[in-house]
């Protein structure tokens, strides 16, 4: 299981580094919510629908970097009520790069703790995993 290997080598690496939470969000078979995948440390909402930073993630199929997650709004998804940021990467079938899967998501209890080189760094790794192309 590539997920699971990825988040606990990912976890012990950020976890002291203001990442509160790091795991996949899966989409359904009918593509109408997603579904929580391997995560490290606690739990998380599941299922969720396609709002929120990850459902927007998945729908967009782009990277999200969300500042201060109250700034999403009324569609934000508090699974844990601490957490201030986000990163949300959407995760690409590698033999057919137009089918998005799910998202890696990952939170913080900080205000604005990912930047562009954190999503690069962080896309490069899941290639590296080979979960996305």
């Amino acid at each position: 299981m590539r997920m699971q290997a990825f988040v606990d080598a990912a976890w012990p690496l950020f976890c002291d580094a203001d990442v509160s939470w790091i795991g996949f969000y899966l989409i359904s078979a009918d593509g109408r919510e997603m579904l929580l995948g391997p995560r490290r440390d606690k739990p998380a909402c599941s299922p969720i629908g396609l709002h929120g930073a990850c459902g927007q993630a998945w729908r967009e199929r782009r990277t999200l970097i969300v500042r201060d997650v109250r700034e999403l709004g009324a569609g934000y998804i508090a699974c844990d009520p601490r957490d201030l940021s986000e990163l949300v990467i959407p995760l690409f079938d590698p033999a057919n790069a137009t089918v998005c899967w799910g998202v890696l998501d990952v939170d913080s209890f900080s205000i604005g703790a990912f930047e562009e080189a954190d999503a690069r760094g962080m896309l490069e790794a899941l290639r590296a995993a080979g979960l996305t192309p």
